[in-house]
């Protein structure tokens, strides 16, 4: 990848070197990890939060299940999902907009395993909020994770 150290200049859209032409393109996929001309993570962590997303879609129908325990299911999220998530992470800065996407992504996958509760007084079914999702689960949340790494 070609990258100007002034993004303002205009440079012709190709380069030669040695008989060969490398093309100047705005972004690339390298070893599963898409840099930009601008340095910007926000399209990495976007695909990775794809894959995971796709992952999590693939064991759905265990996350529903009523025959497998909560700690079981949260094992399938730590070694199964978070490894897509987190591949890469450890050349990651994160920005608070990127905390946030990380925090809904693992907040949704929560719900999914823990399911809707049951409110005691007025026996009506509610999602569970944040707090409540992270009492049961008490291990490190995925952005101190990340920065961790």
């Amino acid at each position: 990848m070609v990258m100007p150290q002034d993004q303002n200049a205009r440079q012709s859209h190709s380069m030669k070197n040695h008989n060969r032409f490398f093309e100047m393109v705005e972004e690339l996929k390298y070893i599963g990890k898409t840099l930009t001309n601008q340095n910007s993570i926000q399209e990495g962590i976007r695909s990775r939060l794809k894959s995971g997303n796709a992952c999590c879609h693939l064991v759905q129908y265990h996350f529903s299940s009523s025959l497998l325990s909560k700690n079981l299911k949260i094992n399938i999220y730590r070694s199964i999902i978070l490894p897509f998530v987190l591949y890469g992470c450890e050349t990651w800065s994160l920005t608070l907009r990127e905390e946030c996407r990380l925090r809904v992504f693992e907040n949704r996958v929560l719900r999914r395993i823990f399911g809707p509760k049951r409110d005691k007084v007025t026996r009506e079914w509610r999602k569970l909020p944040n707090e409540e999702l992270n009492d049961p689960y008490s291990t490190p949340s995925i952005v101190l994770v990340i920065k961790s790494k």
